[in-house]
């Protein structure tokens, strides 16, 4: 109980004193994760509402794949990145391991599908024949999937919430393809293991407690944004 209150006080002054360090990782886990969520958001949708409105061959097979990757553990999709990142990988020549960048891709490649997969059920709970009325509107199949979408934002908004949540979070695959170097590569949750690992419990608490608020304020604001009443 004294490291969890040295912490809390910690993580007070820590926020209050404006410590640079701590706003130093603060500023680029966010930038991370965001980066990170806005990508998964950007792959994830579409491939989600195309395998929710499209029959085609092999379509069980990829819908199995999604679910399979919304549980994949994060700590392999890092040990996959580094191994194409690696110097004499594939991808080496871009010089992208340990760099924010790397960062922002693997943790988009964990977001990814966790939005399809959302994405998904969300378009499969609508009305099927709100497409076919859409369509007989005509409506391009393009534009019935924007109406669609937009029908179903409540859920998608969910989706964004569970893909950040997933980001913000994630600590094998950052410290694998990110390296945790200060001032370049270290988030809170790397951050925080470091601590730990030193013995500095109550720094470790202080930066936990401020990845809770930090997770808390971003997952409000969306709720809130989902949860907003439409004019009648």
């Amino acid at each position: 109980m004294d490291d969890l209150w040295r912490g809390l006080t910690e993580a007070i002054r820590l926020l209050a004193t404006g410590d640079r360090d701590v706003w130093e990782v603060v500023l680029l886990s966010l930038r991370v994760s965001l980066s990170a969520t806005a990508v998964s958001l950007l792959l994830g949708v579409p491939i989600g509402a195309v395998l929710a409105l499209s029959r085609f061959p092999g379509r069980a097979l990829l819908v199995g794949l999604v679910h399979t990757g919304m549980g994949l553990p994060p700590v392999s999709i890092g040990l996959i990145v580094s191994i194409l990142l690696w110097r004499s990988g594939p991808l080496g020549s871009l010089r992208l391991l340990y760099s924010p960048t790397a960062m922002v891709v693997a943790q988009a490649i964990i977001a990814t599908p966790i939005v399809a997969g959302l994405t998904l059920a969300a378009v499969q709970g609508l009305d099927p024949r709100l497409r076919l009325q859409l369509l007989a509107l005509g409506a391009s199949p393009v534009q019935a999937t924007w109406w669609l979408l937009r029908e179903a934002r409540l859920p998608l908004i969910a989706a964004v919430i569970a893909g950040f949540g997933a980001v913000i979070s994630e600590v094998g695959a950052a410290m694998m393809v990110g390296g945790n170097i200060k001032g370049e590569t270290r988030v809170l949750t790397t951050a925080t293991v470091l601590e730990v690992g030193r013995g500095n419990f109550d720094v470790a608490v202080a930066l936990t407690v401020v990845l809770l608020v930090l997770t808390y304020g971003v997952n409000l604001a969306l709720t809130a944004l989902q949860q907003r009443r439409r004019p009648f």
